[in-house]
């Protein structure tokens, strides 16, 4: 993943004497913050010069913008006057996050605390941590606005394709192109699924013996049964993935749904194995950026995973809220074969999670035939989330979990409970079923491993939504 270009303007006194008196210790604490973001892999900082005049501040913050930051970071470290960040923030880049250290020997709290109150008479959208950047709690406090920040802003201009239009009646999977564009930023290209099939015919027999060939080592089963799946349906499915990615390309899209039933389901093949690989990040071929692909043209769900990937850069959960299983007292959630085979073993390196993969015969709801791409998700903490939308406005739900690991024998019968030979991620939310039943909206969930809530939290202050999260 690009690492996250943030910017970095500290303001002084506007006194001369004064800026000049504590330009070295000021610097240092400006120096002190770049070096603690870059440590962190994630970012690469751009930081102005000090800013004690209000050309400085004019100059400074559009040299940000020239050099296509992310988010700036608003610092400071002694006393500041308060107008030379409300200028700035006039031609800096924002979401702008206020930052106090802490400096006893000056009152940048206070110069803080002044701007930001500025800041709101002003209207602009602001966060605020004080604190040692190099204390553990406060640099989490700060990644998390700037993942946030920096992932609603690589939104902007992004082109999410969508093959096929609404599937089996599903309201919640419908976008609004109008609504996208201007809440988002994000353009929506129609295409249709007969492209994939029309497609999928042009690419090379070599490749996809190549591909198929690679598949039967590393998986830990393919599962021919002679009707459902046998290796030309097989190869369909890898004909229409290496379709798919070329529609892409061609496209320039940058994340995508795809119908798939009934059409596709019913007289083509599934898209199981097309929608776990693009979101995985590597196939038969070797690495590639996760690209997110959600099943059943389910739009919403794909700018959820979209936000995920920008704030995460893991590959992002497709499922349904399937079953909930009140003896062990944990969600099973599952969709057809969608799950990227990242989950099986939490590893970007195919060679620890295929072993885990089995490619099994599709169920009779799917026709035309096929692999579903079974595997149990990985044991660990996770985020799951949803944006969904209430009259017409967007929130988004918001579920701190848990994947569970099960012995090998059992999680095979829990998962027969449902689909057996579908993906599975046992997930142990921290509210009561009845509370999560009644109030979330979709069918489908998304997510990753790790904490994220304060992330996504900051993504919906941003974007101006409501957030529920389900503690």
């Amino acid at each position: 993943m690009r690492k996250r270009k943030i910017g970095i303007l500290t303001f002084s006194d506007g006194r001369k004497f004064a800026h000049d008196l504590q330009y070295k210790m000021n610097k240092g604490f400006q120096d002190k913050l770049a070096k603690t973001l870059k440590a962190t892999g994630e970012v690469e900082c751009v930081a102005g010069e000090i800013i004690w005049t209000p050309e400085l501040a004019r100059s400074e913050a559009k040299k940000l913008a020239a050099a296509g930051v992310e988010a700036t970071i608003l610092n400071f470290a002694i006393w500041a006057f308060p107008h030379l960040p409300a200028i700035a923030t006039e031609f800096a880049p924002g979401p702008f996050l206020c930052l106090s250290n802490v400096n006893p020997q000056a009152p940048g709290l206070v110069a803080m605390l002044a701007a930001a109150g500025s800041l709101n008479q002003i209207g602009v959208l602001h966060g605020r941590v004080s604190g040692d950047v190099e204390d553990p709690k406060v640099l989490k406090q700060v990644m998390a606005f700037l993942r946030a920040a920096s992932a609603v802003n690589r939104l902007r201009g992004k082109t999410y394709g969508l093959f096929g239009g609404r599937s089996m009646g599903m309201y919640t999977a419908v976008p609004a192109l109008d609504q996208w564009r201007r809440e988002f930023g994000v353009d929506i290209e129609h295409i249709d699924q007969w492209e994939i099939v029309r497609r999928s015919e042009t690419i090379e027999q070599e490749r996809v013996t190549r591909a198929r060939k690679w598949l039967e080592k590393h998986c830990g089963q393919v599962a021919y049964d002679g009707k459902a799946l046998t290796p030309e349906t097989l190869e369909r499915q890898i004909r229409s993935y290496h379709a798919v990615r070329e529609l892409i390309e061609e496209w320039d899209l940058d994340f995508v749904g795809i119908k798939g039933q009934p059409e596709l389901t019913n007289s083509f093949c599934t898209m199981d194995l097309t929608e776990a690989f693009l979101n995985d990040p590597y196939d038969w071929e070797g690495p590639h950026e996760p690209i997110v692909c959600a099943t059943e043209a389910d739009s919403d769900g794909a700018l959820t995973m979209e936000i995920f990937k920008e704030i995460a850069g893991t590959p992002v959960l497709f499922a349904d809220v399937r079953h909930y299983d009140a003896e062990g007292g944990f969600w099973d959630m599952v969709n057809s074969g969608q799950h990227a085979t990242y989950f099986a073993g939490r590893s970007f390196d195919p060679k620890v999670n295929l072993p885990k993969v089995k490619l099994l015969p599709e169920i009779f709801y799917f026709p035309a035939g096929g692999a579903a791409v079974h595997h149990i998700a990985a044991p660990g903490e996770v985020t799951l989330g949803r944006l969904t939308r209430k009259n017409g406005k967007y929130w988004m739900a918001i579920a701190p979990a848990e994947f569970l690991a099960f012995p090998e024998k059992k999680a095979l019968a829990k998962a027969q409970a449902t689909t057996g030979e579908w993906p599975h991620a046992f997930t142990k939310l921290r509210v009561p079923p009845e509370r999560f039943i009644a109030t979330y909206s979709s069918n489908h969930t998304h997510g990753v491993y790790g904490d994220y809530v304060e992330e996504l939290k900051w993504v919906c202050k941003i974007l101006g939504m409501e957030a529920e999260v389900y503690v």
